[in-house]
């Protein structure tokens, strides 16, 4: 049973890059019958927003994933943090370090110099027989934790395998600012134990703090989680993801259109895979999604994929759902006689919902003005003549249309009885009923509008842009 988690920093929006990280966490937990938390990391207080705490929790909403408990502020848990602090001072673990900025700035400084990896030396860090220098009246101090100095730190990551930082490479790191505060690494380490994560899904830009976050627990004897490192996500040329690529706020996926089914289907696959296929349900992906089997390198991010994955939950969505969504764009169809119609005619060719809003919305709307580059192409002189013919067939069968056939069954007659083509009657009726040339099925719109609807149309299109006098 795996408890997992998710932890943003309310700084900003949620990014697909997290939520990918999120929905990876979420599947594994689900799948092993165990919890998926959420927390937010808000200790920064300069940089927290309170309308980004709840954009991410939004977009939770919005993807169906909530947290099975109630939701975490490390905000509201800086006494835990001080708790655990006391304690690792108490006990030796932790020092008190009066090492000023500059102090630490000459020193870094001189390290570079000399082709040095910066790292603290340990100046104030207590031991036997060593003498520490004066404590300075005019500096408050902050809170080294005892790094090892000799050895390494090793631990099995789930992605990347056996992982190996030698003690050199972590110093012994600030876990406390002078002002009383605890820094990132030390707060992640406290609450995952208390939350009780087994497993930790990140990116792996969260590499480098492991071992930092490995010499917390063992100092205070906690139990190690299992560690997964994600590759990152890049745009099509290998490099880092950026808002014209996709990388942008959550939310913004479903004000342009996106079902939260095609998003989540579409990052499950950035980065993990199942044979060639495709096409993933929720359930499926609780039912084949392993953490051991995240690829180790980075992926692509693929706007056409994403599109394409859209169109089809939209197509393979119920109506009464699609309805439900178009709301959001100010397209209310509830209460329209011909919804079912309407929706299963225009989804046929929308990759968003806002194309589907368009396709209806071209349908249902009155033309306001026609393309003037197919009015040229298809309307004749003859044009006006052929349309009077046709709206007398249309009236004279008039009980007998209402759907789709209906109206098919008398126009191919009249098609071939003037030894008409078909673009010559259908495109003029296109232009008279939609404004344009690109629509979907002639019968269908007409089936969709009913027949005085139709009517009107031609008659206004003919007297407004069809009149060649």
């Amino acid at each position: 049973m795996a408890i997992t988690r998710f932890a943003p920093s309310p700084t900003g929006y949620l990014h697909i890059g997290g939520l990918r990280t999120a929905l990876y966490s979420y599947l594994w937990a689900k799948k092993t019958n165990g919890e998926f938390k959420l927390r937010i990391e808000d200790t920064d207080n300069a940089r927290n927003n309170e309308d980004a705490v709840k954009a991410i929790l939004e977009a939770f909403e919005w993807v169906g994933m909530p947290s099975d408990c109630e939701i975490e502020y490390q905000s509201k848990r800086t006494d835990i943090y001080k708790k655990y602090i006391a304690q690792l001072l108490e006990e030796g673990k932790a020092y008190k370090c009066y090492m000023s900025r500059d102090e630490l700035d000459a020193l870094r400084a001189a390290q570079e110099a000399a082709k040095e990896n910066p790292r603290y030396d340990g100046t104030w860090r207590p031991e036997d027989g060593k003498v520490l220098p004066e404590i300075p009246a005019d500096v408050e101090p902050v809170i080294r934790i005892k790094a090892p100095t000799e050895g390494a730190i090793l631990f099995e990551d789930g992605v990347k395998g056996s992982m190996k930082f030698e003690a050199s490479q972590v110093d012994d790191f600030v876990i406390a600012r002078a002002n009383g505060m605890p820094i990132y690494n030390f707060v992640v380490a406290i609450d995952d134990h208390l939350m009780g994560m087994t497993d930790v899904l990140r990116g792996d830009d969260h590499l480098s703090n492991t071992p930092k976050q490995i010499v917390i627990y063992n100092a205070l004897g906690f139990d190690i989680p299992k560690f997964y490192h994600m590759p990152m996500i890049n745009n099509p040329s290998g490099k880092k993801l950026s808002k014209r690529d996709g990388a942008m706020d959550v939310m913004q996926y479903k004000r342009d259109g996106y079902l939260p089914e095609a998003l989540l289907n579409f990052l499950v696959r950035l980065g993990w895979s199942n044979g060639d296929q495709e096409i993933f349900s929720m359930d499926e992906m609780l039912e084949l999604f392993d953490p051991n089997n995240i690829n180790k390198s980075a992926s692509a991010y693929n706007a056409e994929k994403l599109l394409w994955l859209n169109a089809h939950y939209i197509k393979n969505v119920s109506n009464e759902r699609l309805a439900n969504e178009l709301e959001f764009f100010d397209c209310h169809l509830e209460g329209h006689d011909k919804k079912e119609m309407i929706l299963d005619l225009s989804k046929e060719r929308a990759q968003t919902l806002i194309e589907l809003k368009d396709a209806i919305t071209k349908i249902l709307d009155v033309p306001s003005e026609y393309e003037a580059k197919g009015s040229k192409k298809f309307v004749k002189e003859n044009t006006i003549e052929m349309l009077n013919n046709y709206l007398q067939v249309l009236e004279s069968n008039k009980e007998t249309l209402h759907l789709a056939c209906d109206y098919e069954a008398v126009t191919k007659p009249f098609i071939a009885d003037n030894e008409l083509k078909f673009p010559q009657l259908f495109q003029p009726i296109r232009i008279a009923l939609t404004g344009g040339t690109q629509a979907p099925s002639v019968y269908d719109i007409m089936a969709i509008l009913g027949l005085e609807e139709v009517k009107n149309r031609l008659n206004s299109a003919m007297e407004k842009n069809f009149n060649k006098e």
